[in-house]
């Protein structure tokens, strides 16, 4: 390793540095940085490397590497800047982070670093890193492992949008929302839609559980910063179930909701239709800004509830909330899970009565899936590869097989 003293003008030229509290508690970086660039990289404080990035010779750097844990989140000002100035010098910037809360990840990123790899660092992950910084063009390929996506579909799609929003804890949103996009993926078994299932719950989005999938740093990584994002970046992010279904899970750690921004919702969602033909939009029950921006993207907003007064109440307030915007509640779909069977009168006026109340129709009744349900979502399955002759399964096939037949007629130009 060389020193900071190794900084100064020498045979062997300094072409990138670690900025850390002490390079020492980063001992899998020193043996990456030799085993990458031998003898030609330098060792800084942060204090030193804001010194040194005021002088001349720091324009020869290719890129640095800061490396922070959990005790630097007080030097979070001198990181900053540290950044701030690198970016104005054009030398890139690799984050090496270990324990770091996710809001002050997003933070780095936000002010330009270029790159993201966990502490301790795995296997090739630095030189994968050191690649993509040295490739035309950002790019943020996932460090992580995993199925990636393949055989994605070229782009000039432009995909039926599908958000699902559960209006009540444990109405079953998600579950509908998997089992609609994998209906959906195998209703043609010669001609298939490609279909993209998304969840954006970001702090209890459980895709990825119901589907037995592992969750990314990938994922963190885009959204994170979707300005780098292209058609590469976003295919890398998903995972392939069962070959025929590319899945956007949540981040392997919860995140604020408002990491999020309109315009990069707007981005993941453009990019996931120009490149499918259905995508389905798993949405926190929280409303957030944004929501506003999954809704007029929506060719049909799927709002579902229970016969309960509490999603009656969710219910009257979540229409009263778009009603004073002026935006778009007609999208909306109400599905009531757990609706009463054909032979329950009582019920059934029940339901009838909490329409009329809400001034709103249900057009979706979907039956009680009973232990099924949980059975298929704890072992990681969609209904049809457990259960295929559950009620509720049933009933979302018809549901599936409506859409594709409309998705259809409307591009044969029938309608």
């Amino acid at each position: 390793m060389a020193s900071t003293a190794a900084l100064q003008p020498e045979a062997t030229p300094i072409t990138a540095c670690t900025v850390s509290r002490d390079v020492q508690n980063f001992d899998l970086l020193i043996e990456d940085m030799e085993a990458e660039l031998g003898e030609s990289w330098g060792d800084l404080s942060f204090s030193d490397a804001g010194m040194f990035l005021q002088q001349p010779e720091a324009q020869a750097l290719e890129f640095i590497a800061i490396a922070m844990d959990g005790e630097d989140e007080s030097s979070l000002v001198q990181v900053r800047s540290l950044i701030q100035r690198a970016k104005e010098l054009h030398i890139r910037v690799i984050l090496i982070a270990e324990e770091l809360s996710p809001i002050v990840l997003h933070q780095l990123l936000r002010l330009g670093a270029d790159d993201f790899v966990p502490y301790p660092l795995p296997e090739g992950a630095l030189h994968e890193a050191i690649a993509r910084l040295r490739q035309p063009g950002p790019e943020l390929a996932p460090t992580g492992g995993g199925r990636a996506a393949s055989g994605a579909p070229a782009g000039g799609h432009d995909g039926a949008v599908l958000p699902v929003h559960g209006l009540a804890g444990g109405v079953g949103a998600t579950t509908f929302a998997v089992n609609l996009a994998w209906e959906l993926a195998n209703i043609d078994k010669s001609a298939a839609p490609s279909v993209c299932l998304i969840d954006l719950d970001l702090q209890f989005g459980s895709v990825s559980t119901y589907l037995d999938l592992p969750r990314r740093e990938a994922i963190y990584d885009l959204l994170s910063d979707t300005t780098v994002m292209d058609q590469d970046v976003f295919a890398q992010a998903l995972l392939t179930f069962n070959e025929r279904l590319q899945v956007f899970t949540a981040p392997s750690d919860m995140l604020p909701l408002d990491l999020l921004t309109q315009e990069d919702v707007t981005r993941v969602i453009d990019m996931a239709r120009n490149h499918y033909d259905f995508v389905v939009i798993d949405m926190p029950t929280t409303v957030v800004q944004w929501t506003e921006t999954v809704l007029q993207a929506a060719h049909v907003y799927f709002a579902l509830l229970e016969l309960d007064m509490r999603s009656a109440q969710n219910t009257l307030r979540f229409l009263r909330a778009l009603k004073a915007e002026d935006l778009p509640h007609e999208k909306l779909r109400y599905g009531l899970n757990r609706a009463p069977k054909f032979t329950d009168l009582s019920g059934k006026a029940r339901a009838r009565r909490l329409a009329e109340s809400l001034d709103i129709k249900i057009e979706l009744m979907l039956p009680d899936g009973l232990r099924q349900v949980t059975q298929a979502n704890d072992h990681g399955l969609p209904l049809a590869e457990l259960a295929a002759k559950n009620p509720l399964r049933k009933e979302i096939q018809k549901l599936a097989k409506s859409l594709f037949d409309l998705n259809q007629a409307v591009e044969a130009g029938s309608i």
